[in-house]
């Protein structure tokens, strides 16, 4: 998309609202002060998506949760060699996942971004998708009144639906695309970089 090339998927978190627990309240405020569930969510370019991880409380940074999934433990045991995933600023950079240029420099880096955040953008819509069609799951609907582990649960159902829907070609119900609420901004890290891959992206850039 917008040729930007060997791209597997875009990957993104959503906070799910959920009444504060009784254990561990703490951990699952997030950075805008509700109660939440952080899902990390990677998609396709049809919107379908091909991983869903809900266990982590609200707290709980973007980039935590990917390293420690299974597909961010496969992917950095080299599974996939000839293609990326595309993430925000709150990841590293890595061969298999290309961030933007934090302070872009030139016309190439600008270009690079651009580029990067339009293909990108697929999971923003795949997530708004998402919360728009199951509206327990947007805070614009109210929260979830139940344990996080049920409310996991929940979410991992929905997302089974939405992929049966979305291969189904089934309408959204009306008004259900404009009335998701947005998500907090990932606390910004800083990660140790990574020869191999700003060269890669690099290499990419000059491709673009």
């Amino acid at each position: 998309m917008y040729g930007f090339p060997n791209v597997i998927g875009a990957i993104d978190c959503t906070h799910v609202a959920i009444r504060a627990p009784n254990v561990n309240e703490n951990a699952f405020i997030n950075r805008k002060h509700f109660h939440s569930i952080n899902v990390q969510i990677i998609c396709d370019a049809d919107m379908l998506l091909t991983n869903v991880v809900a266990r982590w409380p609200g707290s709980t940074h973007d980039s935590f949760i990917l390293r420690h999934s299974s597909v961010g433990r496969r992917l950095e045991a080299g599974a996939i060699r000839d293609g990326w995933l595309l993430g925000d600023s709150g990841y590293p950079l890595k061969q298999w996942l290309l961030t933007p240029f934090l302070n872009p420099h030139s016309a190439e880096e600008r270009h690079y971004n651009m580029c990067h955040s339009r293909a990108r953008a697929i999971v923003e819509r795949t997530i708004g998708l998402f919360k728009g069609r199951w509206r327990c799951l947007d805070c614009t609907g109210g929260r979830l009144l139940y344990t996080p582990e049920k409310v996991c649960q929940i979410v991992l159902a929905c997302a089974v639906l939405h992929n049966v829907a979305q291969l189904k070609n089934m309408p959204l119900p009306p008004g259900a695309d404009c009335c998701v609420g947005r998500d907090p901004e990932p606390h910004p890290q800083a990660f140790e970089p990574n020869a191999a891959a700003v060269h890669q992206r690099l290499e990419v850039m000059r491709r673009l």
